[in-house]
């Protein structure tokens, strides 16, 4: 029971605290999986990506409300109201590339080389992030699509959401606040997409298989208020120009999973 309790906490501290840091939760579960045996059944998946979507809508409820409730009156020439449309493009490409990922590559990407060079490739877009110029404050139709189709990239384990969005968002232009703001409530769709598909590739595997209630409450309490603060720094750290930071650890952590590979481990 404590076991399962500890590895339960463990699954969800990494869930919440990499799924939102520019780093790759995805990643971070294979590697703990491989090197250390923790796995997560698709039951406990599931819970875990339920509780990484409301996280995210409570963190930004007020712009999820406004969004919300302009949607319902047809408002797109609210502050919120013009992003709905931005967001329904992005959406677009987003799906194509994630359906394009399961069809053709979900198989052959799962290797820890793989990930240690897609953490690389994560790294350096992320680092030149940094020479992006703060000019826009509106997200353009074609930025919409381009970050929409980024976000689908972020399907590879290796790349990160919020890496790959904020990035993107920095080099087109547009304001940190704005790319902060904007990448978030772009992953919300993104989640509960996602959320659907799991669930029901997952639809007959989903007995408990060791996680009880119990299990899965600790799970989720653990990756939401690791998630919750996880936002915040992000937050924090896009505003003080330090995001390209992170950069420094994909790309040690990348470096040394290519080196454990070539060592034979």
């Amino acid at each position: 029971m404590l076991d399962q309790i500890l590895q339960t906490v463990i699954l969800g501290f990494i869930q919440g605290l990499a799924e939102w840091l520019p780093i790759s939760s995805t990643a971070h579960l294979k590697v703990v999986e491989h090197f250390w045996g923790l796995t997560a059944t698709p039951l406990f998946n599931v819970t875990l990506h339920f509780g990484t979507l409301m996280v995210v809508v409570f963190y930004f409820r007020g712009e999820v409300k406004s969004i919300l409730s302009a949607l319902v009156h047809l408002d797109f020439k609210s502050e919120y109201g013009r992003i709905i449309l931005p967001i329904i493009v992005a959406m677009v490409p987003t799906a194509i590339v994630g359906l394009l990922y399961v069809w053709f590559f979900e198989d052959t990407l799962q290797t820890i080389l793989a990930i240690g060079v897609t953490f690389l490739v994560g790294a350096i877009m992320v680092y030149v992030s940094k020479t992006g110029k703060e000019s826009r404050d509106t997200v353009t139709y074609a930025m919409a699509l381009i970050m929409g189709a980024a976000q689908g990239f972020a399907i590879f384990p290796g790349l990160s959401r919020s890496g790959v969005t904020i990035s993107t968002a920095l080099l087109l232009g547009l304001k940190r606040e704005k790319a902060f703001k904007f990448s978030f409530l772009l992953s919300i769709p993104a989640i509960l997409g996602d959320l659907v598909v799991e669930a029901y590739k997952q639809r007959g595997q989903m007995a408990l298989q060791g996680f009880g209630p119990t299990e899965l409450a600790i799970g989720v309490a653990v990756a939401a208020v690791i998630g919750y603060a996880a936002i915040s720094l992000v937050s924090k750290v896009v505003a003080s120009k330090r995001f390209h930071y992170f950069a420094f650890y994909t790309w040690l952590l990348g470096l040394t999973l290519i080196a454990l590979v070539i060592a034979g481990y």
